[in-house]
This record gives structure tokens, C-alpha cells and sequence, in this order.
């Protein structure tokens, strides 16, 4: 059962008691209303010395006060006033005001003002004070929120205890999950998301979890008030009436809490729309609810409806950018077993979550990796949606292991189509890095220079033959340039939001980029260094959006791979499988060997075929085991279904049979083709548990 409140007071509700005080400092008049204040009536109080309202601990404090009127001074101060009926004696403030005029000993000399508060059951005696406490004074606290949870936290905050004793909000389930609303029928799926009550009952949140996800059932004036979307008022709830609420929802402690309180649901309505309802009580010994009580509400409830859609809109524009930018920026990042990355991106606005920044880390066959950042002008959805286009079509060009010049030139050509429609033009920076060979090919399209650390402490920013824009027509091709790495070194790239800025120079962030990777950075952990670089970043509000990709080089063992070089000679063939052989015996992979002297057999054979001069067979064991085989013929084969009668044609048919894929690029003197095949007991895509997704390392601050 509800805890039974104070009885309610019969007179005036006000607050103020006015006495008039004479030069003896005596009560010489005396407000009307002093038996509703301090419990005593006038005729008590006018002849007797002020310093018999207070209590005995505080008539050194009122003399100070009395004292202050004879200096023509108006002192205030918080005094214990024991009430007359033998009531708990509250705190008051009270007020020492000097008058002037009239005769001496004609009219008080002062006056004296005892402000005592109501009490609680008489909080909702005065329907303007509500009223004023629901929409002028905190509204707007509430309101500055666009979190939904927030939002509707602070509005039972306000509905208590300046409206009910007890308060929850519940909304749509569409809602929460920032779905679109539509018109939903008494039997919609709500979400009770604030409780909140002043009367000391944990049974309210017991009762009423926050959280919860329910359908009220028919009968009960929760499904009645989202039927009608009209409020519900329920002036006294007696015993049968909640027993019979607690009986339909099957929540008995349901019916034993609402036995004997007011209740009344206010639909919450924006731009027609049923988003949900506020529940209202106030338990027995309070005024109950009247017509004028839910005029307020409905009132308080339209402009809380306001701020609930507000804060729907941005959640579910939130969770649409979000979804946007973390289908368009890459879910994982690969790369060889012995290079080690790490990214940050960060958008320009927390508004905005979404921008035309983006990184890549593509592992390709033979123990290389793709690493590449871009930036596409302009913020916001049409810079991301951009951004994802030039993405999927680089992450294509990346796996036909187009070198990293070729790759940028055509997707200049797509920027240009693009720009027919909508003029776009990004800057990017490709690099492919060898782990076997230990080089990097660079290109580069409008892009801010790489930066190399070495584990020596030097570092340098990388000249890369310049090139316009993506999408810009005319100016230089695209050309790139090999570097050959030290082990270990850091390589860096990224977008000008890093380093350039409304308040710094280009220049000045730039050496501030090269000072983090100075001496000692090769050793320090990769997230320690991704963390440096955003430092500092994250209190600047008009910042670019940043994209930052961090790879630390090194070679893989060279007891992981071999390569030879065969003579155009059929019985190289049999030269290869036996060189296989030995080498598989050599890394335990025995199990192997048939299929891959099959494999490197048709790979050979079709060399031979085809291709004039030597012949270079090369293995790799690193996560999986790769075969390539390098001839001097710039033609790529073509996998073909060959017919019954024919004598050729099924060379690739065997291969992309037996091999987990396979695949060709060409080089400057000709072609490899290769095939790649899953080791038992490895797993070729390891997730490694130390790191989190990409996406994690998004808006982090």
C-alpha cells in the first residue's frame, strides 16, 4: 500500500505572515493569516515581544535583527519558528524591514516578514505556483538535452514533486530504437524509460522497472490513454478498482501501490504523432487531481512531447550516420603477419559523424599490403557517400593488385565520370609494401607526404612524384617511386586535418607530426603512438575530419620463403615438384605435397606454354601457403571451361579447383600468377583479441 501523506490544510495556503513591530519591539500588528503559517492565532500574538516567535536558540539572532530596524536597516535571516499547535516547527525565513512616517509610538517601527514553507501536502494547494514550477522554471533545464534517456530522466524530475508524488514516462519501442514512428494502436510496444518518486517507496521502481518492454493489456487505463490518445484522469483509485488493474496486467504489486491514489496519463503528441505517455500519481492524503491539474499537464505534456521527438530525430540521425560511415569505412584491417597497423579516425564534427576521410590496410598475395588514406573535399553524407565509392572501387583495383600508380589513374578517370554529375575531387596517397623484398612502391594524387621513421630515431617525409587531384583534369600523371625500408621502421600517412588548422600553419603540424615519431618512437606500442598523434585535437571545434594509418614494417623471416629459377625446359616440371617436395618436408607441411606439385606442375606448364625465357618458381609460407610462378609474357591467363574435345584449357580449371584462390598481377618484366591454399591448423584470417574492430577507434577522444 502507498504510504498516506499529511493531512490537507483547510486554510490559507500562503506562505508569508506579516507582523508589525513598535519601537519596545513588540507585536503591534499581525497578519490574518498567522494561524495557517506559524499556528497561532492574531489575538496571540499583537502585545507580545517578538522574540517570542522564534525558538530560544535563535532570540539572539532576531535581536540582531531588531536591532538592525532602530539603524533604519533591513536584515534577513533563517530562524526556527515553533509552530502554536504543537506541528513540527520549520525553518523560516524571516525579514526585518524599517518604516518611516507618522508620529513616534503612532505605528510600527518596522516590519517583520516569516516566510515558512508549506507543507508537503499542500505543495499542489496553489495552481499558479505549479504551473510556474512546470514550464517557466524548468523546462528548458530539461529540454537542453538531445539524449533520450537524459531527456526523459529530467522530465520526472520536474513532474516531481512539483505535480504528482510519483512519475513515469514510457515511449514507443520503435522509438528507442531509432526507428520511424508511425501511427501505433493501443496495443503498441512501449518502453518504460524514467521512474522516479519522493515518497521514500522503493516499490515504485520495483514495481515499475525502468527499462522494461511491455504491452499494456485491454481494460486498464495505460492501453486507454493509447487507444484515445486523449489523458486519462482517475480523480480516486479505490481498493477494487486497482485490484482490478493489478488482476488484467497480472502484476498484483501493481494494484496494491495505486490502492487509494489520484492518477492521470498524459499523452505525449508531436506533430501528431502518439509518442507515448506520462503517468502521474499522487498518493492518499494530497489533493487529488482535478479537470484544472490535467489542463496544466496536457500542457506540460505537449511541450515534453517536443523535446522527446527532438531528441528521437537526432538519435535516430545519429544512428543513421553512424551506420553510414562504419559500412563505408572498413570493418577490418589486414596485413601480413610481421606488419603491424593501427588507425584513428575522427570526424569533424560531433554533429556530423560522418566525413569523406578514409583509411585501408589490404593484405595482398606474397606477403604484401596495400596501406592507403584519402580524402575526399567537403564534409558531411555527400563527402561519405563519395568517400564509399572511391573506397569500394580502390579495395577492387587493390585485390586485381593494379600497381599503386595504375590504381590512383583509374580512379582519377572515375572522379571525372563523378564529377559530371556533381563536381568531387579527393587526394589519396597508395603505397604497397613488400614484406619479402622489405620495399614500398609509392603514388601519390594531391596528397600530403608519407612520413618513415626508422628504428635509428631518423625520420623523413618521403618525396613522391607530385600529381593533381583526383577528379581534377589536367596537370602531371600520376608516376610512383620505391623506397627500400629499414626493418622496423614506421610509416605513416594521413589526412590534413592532422596537421593543418584554422590556428596552426601547415608547417608547424607537420613538425609536430615529425617530432611524435622521433627518436625512440619505433620502440614505443602502436597505440600509445596512435594516441599521440590526435592529442591535443579534440578541443578544437571547426578541426577538418582526420584519418590516420599507422603500419610498422617489417620483413618476414627468410626461412619463410624460397624462390628458383627454372630453365624453359619441359623437364623443369619435374625439377619443380622435387624442389616443392623438399621444401615442404622442411616446414613440417608434408600433408601438402601432392596437391601443391599438382598445382605448381599446371602453373609451369602453362608458363612454358605461353611465356619465352626462364622461369621463376617461388614458395611462401606465412599465415597460408602461396605459389607463384613468374614468366616474361605480359598476357594474363583466362580461366575457361574447356569442351570435351579439346586438348588445352583446363591448367586454371585444376588450379582454381584444388587452391583456396588464386589470382594474377603483372610486374615490369612480365606476369606472376599465383595460388594460395589454406594450412591445417592455422587460421589464414586470425582475429587478434588485443585489438578491437576498427570502428572502435572512431570519435574516440
Amino acid at each position: 500500500m502507498a504510504p498516506r501523506g499529511d493531512a490537507p490544510a483547510t486554510d490559507s495556503a500562503s506562505r508569508t505572515l506579516v507582523l508589525g513591530i513598535d519601537g519596545a519591539r513588540r507585536i503591534v500588528q499581525c497578519g490574518p493569516n498567522s494561524a495557517a503559517v506559524i499556528g497561532r492565532a492574531p489575538q496571540e500574538l499583537i502585545g507580545r515581544p517578538a522574540a517570542d516567535l522564534v525558538a530560544d536558540e535563535a532570540k539572539a539572532e532576531l535581536e540582531t535583527l531588531l536591532e538592525a530596524l532602530a539603524a533604519g536597516q533591513e536584515r534577513t535571516a533563517v530562524l526556527a519558528v515553533p509552530r502554536g499547535d504543537g506541528g513540527p516547527s520549520p525553518d523560516a525565513v524571516v525579514t526585518a524591514q524599517p518604516m518611516l512616517g507618522g508620529e513616534t509610538g503612532t505605528g510600527p517601527a518596522g516590519l517583520l516578514y516569516v516566510r515558512v514553507p508549506l507543507p508537503p501536502s499542500e505543495r499542489y494547494q496553489d495552481p499558479a505556483l505549479m504551473r510556474r514550477a512546470l514550464m517557466d522554471d524548468q523546462l528548458t533545464r530539461f529540454g537542453a538535452s538531445l539524449d533520450l534517456d537524459q531527456s526523459a530522466r529530467g522530465l520526472v524530475d520536474v513532474v516531481v514533486p512539483h505535480y504528482c508524488n510519483a512519475a513515469s514516462v514510457l515511449v514507443l519501442e520503435s522509438l528507442v530504437a531509432a526507428d520511424e514512428v508511425h501511427s501505433e494502436s493501443g496495443a503498441a510496444v512501449l518502453r518504460r524509460i524514467a521512474v522516479t518518486s519522493d515518497d521514500g517507496n522503493p516499490a515504485w521502481g520495483a514495481t515499475f522497472p525502468v527499462g522494461e518492454v511491455l504491452v499494456f493489456p485491454e481494460g486498464t487505463p495505460y492501453r486507454q490513454v493509447m487507444e484515445t490518445a486523449q489523458p486519462v484522469h482517475l480523480p480516486h483509485i479505490d481498493a477494487d478498482a486497482a485490484g482490478d488493474i493489478g488482476a488484467k496486467w497480472r502484476r498484483r504489486p501493481a494494484g496494491d501501490l495505486l490502492s487509494g491514489v489520484s492518477m492521470v496519463l498524459l499523452p505525449m503528441i508531436a506533430r501528431d504523432t502518439l509518442l507515448g505517455f506520462i503517468a502521474c500519481t499522487r498518493i492518499p492524503g494530497f489533493r487529488k487531481f482535478d479537470a484544472y491539474d490535467v489542463e496544466i499537464g496536457m500542457e506540460f505534456a505537449a511541450r515534453a512531447a517536443i523535446v522527446i521527438d527532438n531528441a528521437r530525430q537526432f538519435s535516430r540521425e545519429r544512428s543513421t550516420a553512424l551506420a553510414l560511415q562504419r559500412s563505408l569505412l572498413p570493418l577490418r584491417l589486414s596485413a601480413p603477419s610481421s606488419v603491424e597497423v593501427r588507425h584513428r579516425y575522427l570526424p569533424g564534427s560531433k554533429l556530423v559523424e560522418v566525413g569523406g576521410d578514409w583509411y585501408e590496410s589490404i593484405a595482398l598475395p606474397g606477403a604484401r599490403v596495400a596501406l592507403i588514406v584519402g580524402d575526399v573535399a567537403g564534409h558531411g553524407v555527400r563527402a561519405a557517400v563519395t568517400m564509399g565509392r572511391l573506397r569500394t572501387a580502390l579495395h577492387t583495383l587493390a585485390n586485381l593488385e593494379l600497381p599503386p600508380a595504375d590504381a590512383l589513374h583509374v580512379m582519377h578517370e572515375l572522379m571525372i565520370e563523378l564529377g559530371e554529375q556533381e563536381p568531387h575531387f579527393a587526394t589519396c596517397v597508395y603505397a604497397v609494401y613488400d614484406a619479402t623484398t622489405g620495399t614500398i612502391e609509392i603514388a601519390s594524387a594531391g596528397h600530403l607526404p608519407p612520413l618513415l621513421a626508422s628504428p635509428s630515431g631518423d625520420n623523413e617525409y618521403l618525396t613522391v612524384p607530385p600529381a593533381p587531384p583526383l577528379g581534377v583534369a589536367g596537370g602531371a600523371a600520376i608516376e610512383s617511386r620505391e623506397f627500400t625500408v629499414e626493418d622496423g621502421s614506421l610509416f605513416v600517412i594521413y589526412t590534413d586535418g592532422l596537421v593543418e588548422n584554422r590556428g596552426r600553419d601547415i608547417d608547424d603540424g607537420l613538425a609536430r607530426l615529425k617530432g611524435i615519431f622521433g627518436p625512440g618512437a619505433a620502440d614505443r606500442p602502436m597505440e600509445d603512438l596512435a594516441k599521440a598523434t590526435l592529442a591535443g585535437v579534440y578541443a578544437d571545434q571547426h578541426r577538418d575530419d582526420i584519418a590516420v594509418l599507422i603500419a610498422r614494417l617489417r620483413r618476414i623471416p627468410e626461412d619463410r620463403f624460397v624462390s628458383w629459377t627454372l630453365p624453359a625446359d619441359p623437364a623443369a616440371v619435374r625439377r619443380a615438384r622435387g624442389l616443392v617436395r623438399t621444401r615442404l618436408a622442411e616446414w613440417g607441411l608434408d600433408e601438402l605435397d601432392y596437391t601443391t606439385e599438382l598445382l605448381a606442375s599446371e602453373l609451369i606448364t602453362n608458363a612454358l606454354r605461353y611465356a619465352p625465357g626462364p622461369i621463376e618458381l617461388r614458395l611462401l609460407f606465412e599465415r597460408t601457403l602461396v605459389c607463384e610462378v613468374l614468366d616474361r609474357s605480359a598476357a594474363l591467363p583466362r580461366l575457361r571451361r574447356a569442351e570435351d574435345d579439346d586438348e588445352n584449357g583446363r591448367g586454371l580449371l585444376v588450379v582454381s579447383q584444388l587452391a583456396h584462390r588464386w589470382g594474377t598481377r603483372r610486374t615490369a618484366a612480365g606476369k606472376v600468377v599465383w595460388c594460395e591454399q589454406i594450412v591445417p591448423g592455422i587460421d589464414p584470417d586470425p582475429v587478434d583479441l588485443d585489438s578491437s574492430w576498427p570502428g572502435e577507434s572512431h570519435h574516440r577522444e
